[in-house]
């Protein structure tokens, strides 16, 4: 066996209390250890909610926890217990012998040092190889990880890279020394559906050349059935349940896994009207009773045209060399409406303009060509009061909830900033009544308003982003990859959230994602991007059901479809 974890425990000292030192435990509860085993060329998922344990049971093998952190029990790496290893040997076990990859590339490379260097310092810091050889086998390894033009590229800097090429390099520098064991952390979580196919491929056609074993997390269970071979189910620092891929998709014996399994949103012709949530679905499966399937009611098909866009374009110049510039077309005429209460959903790749679109319709990117009007008056080049109306009648979800929210902020002093810059509510008391009246439609309480962002989950980081965005009463929000960061039952709360706003305010949705399953569940209409244009665009169900373009195509059958990859 390559790696055996043997009821290891993990908790973090959070402080002293009456002269007693407090723990937090995070992973096993009540003397209740995780185990499991991984062997030589096969892989071990671990799935779960946010908080469940995954990546602290993960980065636990290599030592990557804080100071703060105590570990017990058994980490059994080809025999040697690595609770037991000092740092120096653990220094030289990283990166060697175990390797990793982390979900934020961009983070994990330093954006001052080329690709090259940083390939180069594993193999020069672990194997001895001198300068000119490590330079040869780091573009050996970009050829081998699918990177176009290898050569060229190890003199690029992480920025210059598209997201699915800053993993390659990732990935390349987690098999330079030709590790036994790589741990991948929601590797692909940020990517678009084909990249994300790309990379999957990748990495099993490298397990199965190395013979590497791998403990693959992620809270995407499509993924982890096309992936893995075991799968390791945690909540609340525990194991649930654990075996072979197939039998915990198609016999699944914990409500909690089942509940897991039924929070997907699916690609079906039938779309239930609320996505069912771990809670509910767990209760559900206690009681015996399931709860009946309500479908999405139909959208009024005379409701008025909140949002309409005409022949948008966007360009960008940059300079190549001393004295040439070039143009890059981002969007190419892009056109469509919008209707109260309806939800566009806009996908494509990265790089397909969808990001540019949804900037433009805001006013935060100035339209080469094209107009933007809001209840039929054009709104590009639209200065002083009329561009602060403006900002009222549209507002923005980002992907990244803490990178939106102002860490120094309380969530109060966020919610009332735009409430004061608007000048809404006779004072700052009336405003503060708004504000704990929009935390509580977003399921949040009074206790919240005090706090920063960093004492929030995900789920509710992103709630909170949600019911700033309301602040100002829209009519249309613009969801720019709003769940993709989420876990299946956190992102069922927020999609459930965002249809019952939409029923309630008749809030109008640009829902620009990479997940088809999500769009499928929250879009009445979808505008399929690439490069820069619009190479489809119909009704939901019928694009999805019977697609047209070879594009669309391309994307739907790169959608990850679980475990049927394992028993073919």
């Amino acid at each position: 066996m390559l790696l055996s974890i043997q009821d290891l425990q993990v908790d973090f000292r959070t402080g002293r209390i009456d002269g007693e030192t407090r723990y937090h435990e995070a992973v096993g509860r009540g003397h209740r250890g995780v185990s499991f085993n991984v062997a030589e060329n096969s892989t071990v998922a671990l799935v779960g909610e946010s908080g469940s344990g995954k990546s602290v049971t993960a980065m636990s093998i290599l030592n990557l926890l804080p100071d703060n952190a105590r570990r017990r029990g058994h980490i059994l790496f080809q025999g040697r217990d690595l609770l037991r290893a000092g740092p120096q040997e653990m220094r030289a076990l990283r990166g060697r012998e175990i390797a990793c990859v982390f979900q934020d590339p961009m983070s994990s490379l330093n954006p001052v040092l080329t690709v090259g260097e940083q390939l180069c310092e594993p193999l020069t810091g672990h194997l001895g190889m001198g300068r000119q050889a490590a330079r040869a086998r780091a573009e050996e390894l970009l050829e081998e990880v699918g990177m176009p033009e290898p050569r060229r590229r190890l003199a690029a800097y992480a920025h210059e890279l598209s997201g699915g090429q800053q993993q390659r390099v990732m990935i390349a520098m987690a098999l330079a020394c030709k590790p036994k064991l790589l741990i991948a952390d929601e590797p692909t979580t940020a990517l678009d559906v084909t990249i994300q196919r790309q990379i999957l491929e990748l990495l099993q056609r490298l397990q199965a050349r190395h013979r590497m074993g791998m403990i693959f997390i992620s809270h995407d269970l499509g993924v982890v059935g096309e992936i893995a071979d075991q799968v390791v189910v945690m909540r609340q620092g525990l194991v649930r349940e654990q075996g072979s891929v197939r039998r915990l998709f198609t016999l699944p014996q914990d409500p909690y896994t089942r509940a897991l399994l039924s929070c997907r949103p699916l690609l079906t012709r039938l779309q239930p009207a609320r996505l069912p949530v771990v809670d509910d679905q767990m209760a559900a499966d206690a009681s015996k009773h399931p709860p009946p399937l309500r479908l999405a009611p139909a959208k009024d098909p005379q409701a008025p045209v909140v949002l309409e866009a005409r022949g948008l374009a966007k360009s960008f110049s940059f300079r190549e060399g001393l004295w040439l510039r070039r143009e890059f077309q981002a969007v190419q005429s892009v056109g469509f409406t919008l209707q109260r209460g309806h939800t566009l959903g806009v996908v494509g790749e990265s790089g397909s303009g969808k990001t540019t679109l949804g900037l433009m319709l805001l006013g935060l990117h100035a339209p080469t060509a094209g107009d933007v009007l809001l209840d039929g008056q054009p709104v590009v080049g639209l200065r002083g009061a009329a561009r602060q109306a403006l900002r009222r009648q549209i507002q923005i979800v980002f992907q990244n909830p803490y990178a939106s929210l102002n860490p120094r902020h309380t969530i109060g002093e966020t919610l009332l900033e735009p409430l004061r810059i608007h000048r809404i509510g006779a004072d700052d008391a009336a405003r503060g009544e708004i504000a704990l009246r929009l935390l509580e439609r977003v399921g949040l309480d009074a206790q919240a308003l005090s706090r920063h962002p960093h004492e929030f989950s995900g789920g509710q980081r992103q709630r909170i982003a949600i019911a700033r965005a309301l602040t100002l009463s829209p009519r249309v929000l613009v969801l720019d990859e709003a769940v993709s960061a989420l876990d299946v039952s956190v992102q069922a709360q927020v999609l459930n959230l965002l249809k019952d706003l939409q029923d309630e305010l008749g809030l109008a949705y640009v829902f620009i994602s990479h997940d088809l399953a999500v769009v499928r569940f929250m879009a009445d209409e979808v505008l399929v991007m690439q490069q820069g244009r619009v190479v489809e665009q119909a009704a939901t169900q019928q694009l999805l059901g019977e697609p047209r373009e070879d594009y669309t195509r391309q994307l739907l059958a790169s959608i990850p479809r679980g475990w049927r990859r394992n028993v073919a």
